[in-house]
């Protein structure tokens, strides 16, 4: 990325309300952060973009911190990754980690590198990022291990937090180091090697016991 800010493109204003109203704005806010990273972003230069004042900006997020978590949350909703149901929790985490890799991926350099000042700003590093990004919402891996625990794969009460987190917390690890996709063989041994022995502890009948290398017919 060019070490100089992108000049705000300006938009002629427009009358826009409620629900259009905000989406232009998260739009134009990712948009500044894409061009000109977290350092650079003002609410100026995103007023200017979405065609609107500085005043309609701030009445709904009073800082540039707030608006820029607000436009990354809008990113990623806008991208979702699909709930897998495949009737067992090593096939719905493979496909939910897939998902993630390729999709996710795309967003670990950008946050690290140029809104590396958010990470910065926020109480608690890259952990307390990700916890205002989501907001105290279930996430999609606690709907999988929810839904294993009603089908007997794993005793979801006994499953520690720290242990029920730790596909999406190696991947995001990977992505990191890598700065790039997670090769596939990574994936199956997060969910091979590590995840699924430490949640067969759990499960009364064994279920979620991992499959062999070279069995996976996932594609």
């Amino acid at each position: 990325m060019d070490s100089k800010a992108t000049a705000p493109q300006s938009a002629p204003p427009q009358r826009r309300r409620g629900e259009a109203l905000e989406h232009a704005l998260l739009e134009a806010a990712w948009a500044e952060l894409d061009a000109n990273g977290y350092a650079n972003l003002t609410m100026e230069a995103v007023a200017a973009r979405a065609g609107t004042s500085r005043p309609v900006l701030s009445r709904r997020w009073p800082t540039r911190s707030d608006l820029a978590l607000a436009a990354i949350r809008h990113h990623f909703d806008a991208d979702p990754i699909d709930l897998p149901d495949h009737g067992n929790l090593r096939d719905d985490l493979l496909d939910y980690l897939r998902q993630a890799n390729d999709r996710r991926s795309q967003l670990v350099g950008p946050l690290m590198l140029r809104f590396s000042g958010i990470v910065s700003d926020s109480d608690g590093g890259l952990a307390g990022l990700r916890e205002q990004l989501i907001g105290g919402r279930p996430t999609m891996l606690d709907a999988l291990l929810d839904r294993a625990g009603e089908r007997g794969e794993l005793d979801r009460s006994s499953l520690p937090p720290i242990v029920a987190q730790l596909p999406f917390t190696l991947l995001r690890h990977e992505l990191l180091m890598r700065m790039a996709p997670a090769d596939d063989d990574t994936i199956v041994a997060i969910v091979d090697d590590v995840f699924l022995p430490l949640v067969s502890r759990t499960a009364g009948s064994g279920t979620a016991t991992p499959r062999r290398r070279g069995v996976d017919s996932s594609p």
